[in-house]
């Protein structure tokens, strides 16, 4: 694309003028612009511009001073911009678009909520809920510093002060922490915003921080997540969510006739999200919720590394939920669809400038047979798998094959994909590896819909088939190796657990790898957990009768909350991998999260 010009400029501002200082409105979209190709002085001159459209081109930044102070409009959509702080020198924006920029995530959009002070419309939507949620997360972080300067001035004498102010900056920056993960970004730049006024003011903005602002408001209630509801069937009268009530907890209960651990662990319950209803309806009680999954670690291979953002699926919407806030950060919907089953996976891809970088894909499937495999914090599909021809069950991905991807279908069938590397536009190419796995004639899974599928390790997959009242743990290995060049391969089963024998379908499995346990929920509202380490350290053949769960977690009905109603249904439980936080999924459209306090 050759530079900017006078000429260009002419033709594609409105109104039209022979002086480019009356013009107000230009749109230089589709252009295949470089950073490197807006003109500074150039575009300068356009001092009465208010609306410019910078779309559809290859931006990786905006200069830091493009001179147009009276800007109130800019679309920047489709571009490969990273960095959104250069956005400060339009005081006066009111309107901003920059979607499909793959680069931006979550934080870059709290960040804009600081740096436009007069922002309306963000990406064609109110702005007032992204600014909410920020302005929540910074009182928090301005509380949080606070509380640190005052720790870390305490132990420094009067001279010491004077000359550690400097390093109180950097000492705030590593050491407070709040919120998710996927924000640790915008957390990070605010905390250094706030220590540095902090530190410029003497420290009176920590006394002010001290200042009570009423009664702490429990984090169940804040306006930026989704609806907070009750555990109600129609009429009941609605539970009110106190904070005496939300911290209330259940004990572990024992398995009847079978071994219990000593542990008492309890559970806290932290948020009720109705994210998932129609039209945001609270009255919304119908949509089922069927899968969940928590985000791999962004700090992926660091000790103790864990998770504590979970997706969650039901009705046309896929959400991704951080549990320690209750925010729904994202939220993806397809009109007619009813997704089953979520899975994560992470990814290398390279950049269109040649960089590497480590991505979490989000895959979601259900009543359409359809696979998506979703950029979430760009909020699209970037890849569609169509390959059974019935509604897909349940999914997972392999745990030391990145790209392979397990699907299991109304038809009766566990397909092996290969979704490969997405290419630098982010779009897949998947291969279907062609591979069947059945159940051998005779056994009670064989035939049978397979409505829960999780891998326990690297090698032991854990499934379930509706109504069979059994779950079986099959190795992987001994299956792949008795595949020769046949597309249908018989599973090699190590084990089999009980679970209830309920006649209902589609209770969901799932695993916690790192401290060997598989989870399922059942139709009494409780959580069956089976610690199976022990049962696969065993070599003999697999035992004639089921091994019975560790324990049954009677999960906390609205009872234990201070209301009567019909027991309600557990359709899927998730931990993370420290199991410390779980999120349950009800057949009332409740999404659950609970903390699990130490013994």
């Amino acid at each position: 694309m050759a530079p900017l010009s006078t000429r260009l400029l002419f033709q594609r501002g409105r109104p039209k003028s022979d002086r480019l200082g009356k013009i107000r409105s230009l749109d230089l979209s589709g252009l295949n612009l470089l950073s490197e190709d807006l003109d500074l002085n150039l575009l300068g001159r356009l001092k009465q511009l208010q609306e410019l459209d910078l779309s559809d081109n290859q931006l990786e930044t905006l200069p830091a001073d493009l001179g147009l102070p009276h800007l109130h409009v800019l679309h920047c959509a489709n571009n490969q911009l990273s960095d959104v702080t250069p956005l400060c020198q339009f005081p006066q924006l009111e309107e901003l678009s920059l979607e499909g920029n793959p680069f931006l995530t979550v934080s870059d959009s709290l960040k804009i909520t600081f740096l436009l002070p007069e922002l309306r419309k963000f990406n064609g939507k109110d702005v007032s809920t992204t600014r909410s949620k920020a302005e929540n997360l910074n009182r928090e972080l301005t509380t949080r510093v606070a509380t640190h300067w005052r720790k870390f001035m305490a132990a420094l004498s009067p001279e010491e002060q004077a000359k550690a102010q400097a390093n109180f900056v950097k000492s705030a920056v590593r050491n407070v922490r709040y919120g998710p993960v996927s924000l640790s970004e915008f957390t990070q730049w605010r905390v250094r915003m706030i220590s540095e006024e902090l530190v410029a003011s003497g420290g009176t903005h920590a006394r002010e921080a001290d200042m009570p602002e009423g009664p702490h408001k429990a984090t169940a209630t804040q306006e930026p997540r989704a609806r907070p509801v009750a555990l109600r069937r129609p009429g009941d009268t609605p539970l009110s969510l106190s904070p005496q009530k939300r911290v209330c907890t259940s004990p572990l209960a024992p398995v009847e006739g079978s071994p219990v651990g000593s542990e008492s662990s309890q559970l806290e319950p932290l948020h009720f999200l109705q994210c998932h209803s129609k039209n945001n309806s609270p009255s919304d009680l119908r949509t089922q919720l069927w899968a969940c999954a928590f985000e791999p670690a962004w700090d992926e291979g660091q000790a103790g590394a864990t998770s504590q953002t979970v997706a969650t699926c039901g009705g046309e919407a896929v959400c991704v939920i951080d549990c320690q806030t209750g925010i729904v950060l994202h939220k993806y919907k397809v009109p007619g669809e009813e997704f089953f089953s979520v899975a994560w996976t992470t990814l290398t891809v390279v950049t269109q400038t040649g960089h590497k970088k480590r991505w979490n894909v989000l895959a979601a499937a259900g009543l359409r047979g359809l696979v998506r495999l979703l950029h979430v914090q760009a909020g699209f599909c970037c890849g569609l798998i169509r390959g059974h021809k019935k509604a897909i069950a349940t999914l997972c991905f392999s745990p030391t094959h990145e790209t392979h991807l397990f699907t299991a279908s109304y038809d009766k069938r566990i397909i092996l994909w290969d979704i490969g590397t997405p290419n630098q536009d982010y779009e897949f190419q998947a291969r279907v590896c062609e591979v069947e796995f059945v159940f051998s004639e005779g056994s009670e899974a064989s035939g049978q819909r397979v409505d829960g599928l999780a891998f326990v390790n690297e090698d032991v997959v854990a499934s379930k088939g509706s109504s069979l009242g059994t779950i079986c743990l099959w190795s992987w290995s001994q299956t792949w190796q008795g595949r020769g060049s046949q597309p249908t391969v018989a599973v090699v089963v190590l084990a089999r657990l009980q679970w209830s024998p309920t006649i209902l379908a589609y209770f969901s499995l799932s695993t916690c790898p790192d401290k060997g346990l598989v989870l399922c929920g059942d139709e009494q509202g409780s959580v069956w957990i089976y610690d199976v380490r022990p049962l696969l350290a065993q070599r003999s053949p697999p035992q004639a009768a089921p091994q019975a769960p560790t324990q049954i977690l009677k999960w906390p009905q609205p009872q234990a909350l201070g209301q009567t109603v019909t027991k309600t249904m557990v359709n899927t439980v998730v931990a993370n991998p420290t199991f410390t936080y779980l999120t349950a999924l009800t057949d009332s459209n409740i999404v659950a999260i609970w903390r699990r306090g130490e013994p």
